[in-house]
């Protein structure tokens, strides 16, 4: 099942498909969601949902049961 994932502030849009790593979806998007520690403790890759909740980019995926999925992306000097 394909899923439309809507990055903001870069007004980007991108099919996915649900179980797809959000990361590698920012990747071909061609946007930029930082990294550090790659398995979630570091928060380096905190983004946020349009209903408010943070995950991290690098241990989520494209969850079921969307059709569009909107990721709010943090601005921090830090990473």
């Amino acid at each position: 099942m394909s899923v439309r994932v809507h990055f903001l502030p870069d007004d980007v849009t991108v099919d996915a498909e649900v179980g797809e790593p959000l990361l590698d979806v920012a990747e071909r998007a061609g946007v930029l969601i930082p990294t550090g520690c790659l398995m979630g403790s570091c928060y380096a890759c905190a983004v946020e949902l349009e209903d408010g909740e943070t995950i991290r980019a690098c241990i989520n995926a494209v969850p079921p049961g969307r059709e569009k999925l909107t990721i709010n992306l943090f601005s921090d000097p830090t990473w």
